[in-house]
């Protein structure tokens, strides 16, 4: 594999583990049930794999991603993604950022606003209401002793309710959580061209 990627981008990378991940031929019927219950219910990843090293936590970990990532109502989808990418950005995940910044797009079908925030960061020029999502998320994963209530108020004025202001908070303070494990477990690297 080529090495490490230290840019952000919206092409997702391969991860590498520096933890083995189970082999699901090899993995116990507790691994295997903790498994039935991967983020947004797609392909087991190694990344997922490493995890189920830890059952318990795993048993947790996904359903508590699912919910906050997933879940109906409440703040949308591509803004949740947006917090993702706020905390990924500030904690140089560049794996975390580009998944989340791809299905963004995915989701609103304008890769601008992604394209600007890794480009400009805090300042990117974004609509008031993404604005105030970015950099509230950003705020948050700096020194989360740092948001007060004019940062609520911030939100509010960009129009987000307190069901949609809770709803940045766990997607934010999720990936601080996140971006620390993707850290420490493996590294970015760039895919091989197909031959």
């Amino acid at each position: 594999m080529s090495g490490i990627i230290h840019a952000f981008t919206t092409q997702i990378p391969d991860w590498r583990p520096r933890v083995r991940p189970v082999d699901l031929a090899e993995a116990t019927p507790e691994q295997l049930d903790a498994l039935k219950v991967t983020p947004s219910n797609t392909k087991v990843s190694d990344y997922v794999l490493v995890l189920a090293n830890d059952v318990e936590t795993l048993k947790v970990r996904t359903p508590l991603f699912n919910a906050i990532m997933y879940n109906r109502g409440g703040l949308s989808r591509a803004e949740r993604e947006l917090g993702a990418v706020g905390a990924s950005v500030v904690n140089r995940c560049v794996y975390c950022a580009a998944v989340h910044a791809s299905r963004f797009n995915q989701l609103t079908k304008d890769e601008r606003v992604m394209e600007r925030i890794f480009r400009d960061g805090e300042a990117a020029r974004l609509d008031a209401r993404q604005a105030a999502i970015f950099r509230f998320a950003v705020k948050l994963s700096k020194a989360p002793s740092e948001a007060d209530e004019a940062d609520m108020q911030a939100l509010r004025d960009a129009g987000l309710d307190d069901g949609e202001i809770l709803d940045l908070i766990l997607s934010a303070a999720l990936f601080g959580w996140a971006n620390r494990l993707m850290h420490v477990l493996g590294d970015p690297v760039a895919r091989e061209d197909p031959e």
